[in-house]
């Protein structure tokens, strides 16, 4: 038989289960017992929360390979490859390894069904158990108590916030979110929570199975004081941590702080100068990630981020607070059908000068009139586009070098972006001169 290209097994997984989305361990959990598949490190560290899953998990890979641990990585959804999701000590691994764990699974799920990510996350364990790992870091896809990565036993279980997104999944309240995402929680294993108030069902979760609880606010935060922040937390014996006057990061801070409690708790050495490299260098496409574009012999910045609801929307605010532009302002902006489209957008309303609006290149994108419409709600200036490339360029064209043009709302919204700015960089590479 020929063999599958990676593009025709991610065309066949597709199409492999009746839903794109069927919550239960169920199915997956038969596959992992009849392919023998094993615990896929000595340590494992899962990571929930409604944001800043991907920035945490980012953080505490950093600092573990900074002890000289090989470490894996799984996360989703992927931007521009798919190969993003499974990265072993710090690189993506190849189509050919992917195509080989494909290629396992099918053969051994027999005639049980997977969906597109629950096949992905066991290639993922069938690909860390090979390569002989210290530990392993798994992004939760959604909520936890159900998701195919809660097939295995996290030493240590995160969960960085708690918002309500996919209702249809997780419930409406926050109470109900809490509930599926401390279904991660092990018992006797620490958990910890970067939410300043977790809703009582984790609370409760982690009593009822003697977890260890490490809470944001209470036993680990930050402050930021001008241009550096602190950090304070506990080890596993329960001494108390600190660290002091560190240079601001581009990422959440606050996912750094859940990642560094994380990290307290592995009893591997606290060495604070190789720690904070590991945080500095850590950075992840997509998120608050501001590049630069030369159009048209100007320059022209840009700030991309993935951000697609409320709780993510508020964050993102504060951080352009705490950053204002000598100039304006501009926004590219799109967003899925079933995300909470006003709870995005009024927070972003006053600190916006211009809207650029488009559809996503997906089925599931909110109708470029429904975003019109609700800027002009609040007053808004806001424009129209055909796709997110035109808005992205027209936003070009009106900016000027102490601008700053945001574009946000979706993955799929910079994966578009970045193709863009891969294009433009080929293009002038081939013409050779800039713009």
């Amino acid at each position: 038989m020929t063999q599958r290209t990676l593009g025709e097994w991610l065309a066949y997984l597709e199409q492999l289960h009746p839903s794109a989305i069927d919550m239960g361990l169920d199915r997956a959990r038969e596959v992992t017992n009849r392919m023998g598949l094993q615990k896929p490190a000595p340590r494992v560290v899962t990571v929930t929360g409604t944001n800043g899953k991907g920035s945490t998990c980012a953080f505490v890979a950093s600092m573990l390979r900074a002890q000289g641990l090989k470490v894996g990585v799984y996360s989703s959804p992927h931007l521009l490859r798919y190969n993003e999701r499974v990265q072993i000590d710090g690189a993506q691994v190849s189509d050919e390894l992917l195509c080989e764990a494909f290629t396992a699974l099918d053969a051994g799920r027999g005639d049980t069904s997977l969906t597109y990510f629950e096949m992905g996350t066991l290639a993922a364990f069938w690909l860390f158990e090979r390569a002989q790992l210290d530990a392993v870091v798994l992004e939760v896809g959604l909520g936890g108590r159900l998701d195919a990565v809660n097939l295995v036993d996290a030493d240590l279980a995160l969960i960085t916030s708690i918002g309500v997104d996919h209702v249809e999944y997780l419930g409406n309240t926050r109470e109900s979110v809490a509930y599926e995402k401390a279904g991660i929680f092990r018992a006797g294993k620490p958990a910890l929570c970067g939410d300043l108030d977790p809703p009582q069902p984790l609370l409760d979760k982690a009593q009822e199975l003697g977890c260890p609880l490490f809470v944001r606010g209470r036993d680990f935060d930050l402050s930021v004081v001008g241009s550096v922040w602190h950090w304070q937390g506990r080890d596993a014996k329960g001494q108390a941590l600190e660290l002091r006057d560190l240079p601001l990061l581009g990422l959440p801070m606050e996912n750094a702080a859940l990642a560094l409690q994380a990290y307290a708790l592995t009893e591997l050495p606290w060495q604070p100068e190789r720690i904070v490299e590991a945080l500095l260098a850590t950075n992840i496409t997509g998120r608050l990630d501001r590049r630069q574009v030369n159009w048209h012999g100007k320059t022209v910045n840009l700030l991309l981020d993935v951000g697609h609801n409320p709780h993510a929307a508020e964050y993102l605010l504060k951080r352009l607070q705490q950053r204002p532009v000598a100039g304006k302002r501009l926004a590219v902006f799109g967003l899925l059908a079933d995300k909470d489209l006003d709870g995005v957008v009024s927070p972003l309303a006053g600190v916006v000068d211009h809207w650029a609006v488009a559809p996503l290149n997906t089925g599931r994108t909110r109708p470029v009139a429904e975003l019109q419409a609700a800027l002009q709600g609040l007053d808004a200036s806001v424009a129209p586009y055909d796709s997110i490339d035109a808005a992205l360029e027209a936003q070009c064209e009106r900016a000027t070098a102490q601008d700053e043009i945001l574009l946000f709302g979706s993955f799929f919204c910079v994966a578009q972006a970045l193709e863009w700015l891969e294009r433009r960089a080929t293009e002038e590479s081939a013409n050779g001169i800039a713009g």
